[in-house]
């Protein structure tokens, strides 16, 4: 299992009132190192934004939960997908996310450097994620929770141990 986040950049749009018009956003490069250096966080990944699983479940469990990882001494709780920045942006807005960070892993770099990039081409996905949360401190992993089954074109998407519940007892038994 790998040790340490992989160093990355993401592509994300912030929002920028000064750049006017309907759209106030711009890009904004953003690194692992921004993320993850002196701050301790919960990372989950799921296999796209407005998917069924991911919609009703995992995210809107995360976002539940928020107050009580912010108790375990958690600094943030992101949330990866292998999708751009404005199907991120979108999907935040529909799910009402105020407190999870949705962080666009539009080319799939770090999904793959984790080791977790699998096609899934049998549902006409392409490439995405494989469902898994982690707790990281400075950049190192200190747990992972991986679904069962990983592998290329899966029968099914196991939802069993990268939920909200699943890693907030694992901090809470710390």
């Amino acid at each position: 299992m790998q040790t340490h986040v992989p160093n990355v950049v993401f592509k994300t749009r912030i929002r920028n009132e000064a750049v006017g018009g309907a759209n106030p956003f711009e890009w904004k490069d953003v690194t692992t190192n921004d993320l993850f250096k002196d701050k301790s966080v919960v990372v989950f990944s799921l296999p796209g934004a407005f998917t069924p699983t991911c919609s009703t479940s995992h995210l809107p469990r995360f976002e539940a939960l928020y107050d009580e990882f912010k108790a375990q001494g958690v600094d943030a709780v992101i949330c990866v997908s292998v999708n751009d920045a404005f199907v991120m942006y979108q999907w935040g807005k529909s799910q009402n996310a105020k407190n999870v960070f949705l962080l666009p892993d539009g080319n799939g770099d770090f999904t793959r450097q984790m080791g977790m990039l699998v096609k899934k081409d049998n549902l006409g996905f392409g490439m995405r994620s494989w469902r898994y949360a982690m707790y990281v401190e400075n950049g190192e992993i200190k747990k992972m929770f991986s679904e069962p089954g990983h592998q290329d074109d899966a029968p099914s998407d196991p939802f069993e141990v990268s939920d909200a519940d699943t890693m907030l007892n694992y901090l809470k038994a710390r």
